[in-house]
């Protein structure tokens, strides 16, 4: 039986030991309705992950994350790099939704969501668990000398755990370059991409090395998640407790007891045999919990087969267990709720208005105008053109005053799809028809005998005797 040592979570983190070496989780397969439960949640994560990239729509992906050549396409419709403050207010909302979530509900995004968590539990340990045997067999398994069965056994193991690796880092190419382009590269000579294998290979090992060695120690060490609960969560988040005015005093059970003097936790250390990061929740929330519900299972399992009450542990908040007050909305929560609904609404108007084809009209640096043959005055522009759809658009430029007469003086006025353009306009206008040194001036664009959008400049002229 194990030695119930309640302070040692106190001085080190679950995956050391007392020599402050690591020592390797090897976490009982889980069963229950929450570990059903997250397997579905899992597989329907996975097929969205996995099949996302082969989703098109009008010969387009659904998605894309062209980082290199900034370029996205979400949902089916292309964002640019001058859609970037779109992409900066989505992440500050997502943040502070991710913390308004923490703080309400604890860390059940690393427990359900994540995908670390979903690809090490309901991916490679249940291909360990199918190969190696359930945790007792692992160890077993370690401590044998090598043999021809352990050899088969390993290779067996970790040449699917690369594939599937591998299979990982293409999906998220899949996302970056798209997968007609990955379709390529595949059936192409290899030679003639051999930058692209090296930087495929490099991130199937990554992946094959988190998930075989690493493992929780993402979690524990490297999530920066992880650090950010400990200052997020209070006695109101509801977070995967331990009833310890139920459960305490712990006790085992004796046969022939005609009554129980100890509370209902039976010290079966099956919520600890379960765990994947290797910690006693029974202590309370801990830095290394991910919510993954586990324990909850194994709990309500030995509860069921003892005959006592079940959700011993179970979802609930410090003061549900403490002082069995229900969960209320405290002002923190809706401070940042608030603030969560004016990113939302701004995210919202300034996506509803964003315009498909972008046009910036700016006089060029340095000069005023310029007096041309036939006593006319002319201005010089620079116009920038950026073209956010999948079609090529042909732009036309047309000045409300008809006394003005727009020409393009260089570029062309094709844009590709998803492409940009600079064009220098020339602007002019009949001396005589001039009656102030800076008139503003409206300029429509317009694309296929469309009009797409409106700017206003100016257009400056030399002073004339109505102004003096």
């Amino acid at each position: 039986m194990k030695e119930q040592t309640t302070d040692i979570y106190r001085d080190r983190i679950s995956i050391l030991n007392e020599k402050g070496k690591r020592k390797w989780i090897y976490p009982k397969k889980p069963s229950g309705k929450f570990y059903k439960l997250r397997t579905i949640v899992s597989w329907f994560l996975l097929l969205i992950l996995f099949g996302m990239p082969w989703i098109k729509t009008d010969g387009h992906p659904f998605v894309l994350f062209n980082i290199i050549e900034r370029n996205f396409i979400i949902f089916g419709k292309a964002f640019g790099p001058q859609d970037f403050y779109l992409i900066v207010i989505f992440a500050i909302t997502s943040i502070v939704f991710l913390i308004l979530f923490t703080i309400i509900y604890g860390r059940i995004f690393c427990g359900w969501i994540c995908p670390q968590t979903i690809f090490l539990e309901m991916v490679f340990r249940k291909i360990e668990y199918l190969i190696d045997g359930d945790a007792n067999r692992q160890k077993q398994l370690a401590k044998e000398k090598l043999n021809s069965k352990k050899l088969f056994k390993r290779v067996f193991k970790y040449s699917l755990f690369f594939f599937i690796s591998f299979l990982i880092a293409n999906t998220f190419l899949a996302y970056i370059i798209g997968v007609d382009e990955l379709i390529k590269i595949i059936t192409d000579n290899p030679k003639n991409h051999i930058s692209g294998l090296i930087a495929i290979t490099a991130f199937s090992t990554a992946f094959f090395l988190v998930f075989t060695l690493i493992r929780e120690q993402v979690c524990i060490l490297a999530c920066p998640y992880g650090r950010l609960q400990g200052v997020l969560l209070d006695k109101n988040s509801i977070v995967i407790s331990y009833d310890f005015k139920r459960g305490e005093p712990r006790g085992h059970l004796k046969r022939g007891e005609s009554e129980r003097t100890s509370g209902d936790c039976v010290d079966c250390f099956q919520c600890v045999d379960v765990c994947p990061t290797g910690i006693d929740i029974r202590n309370g929330t801990q830095l290394e919990c991910v919510n993954c519900t586990a324990c909850i299972d194994a709990c309500n399992n030995i509860m069921e087969k003892v005959g006592f009450e079940k959700n011993l542990i179970k979802y609930a908040s410090y003061n549900q267990i403490n002082e069995k007050k229900p969960f209320r909305f405290t002002a923190r929560m809706a401070g940042y709720s608030a603030v969560l609904i004016l990113l939302i609404t701004t995210f919202s108007i300034l996506l509803i208005n964003r315009k498909d084809i972008n046009v910036n009209i700016l006089r060029t640096p340095g000069m005023f105008f310029q007096e041309m043959p036939g006593d006319k005055i002319a201005n010089i522009y620079d116009v920038k053109i950026y073209n956010k759809t999948f079609d090529e658009k042909n732009i036309q430029f047309l000045s409300s005053d008809e006394s003005y007469i727009v020409n393009i003086l260089s570029g062309e006025s094709n844009i590709l799809p998803m492409n940009h353009k600079d064009i220098k306009l020339i602007i002019t206008k009949d001396k005589n028809k001039i009656n102030s040194s800076s008139d503003k001036l409206n300029i429509s664009i317009l694309s296929g005998g469309e009009k797409i959008d409106e700017v206003t400049t100016t257009f400056m002229a030399p002073v004339n005797k109505k102004e003096k």
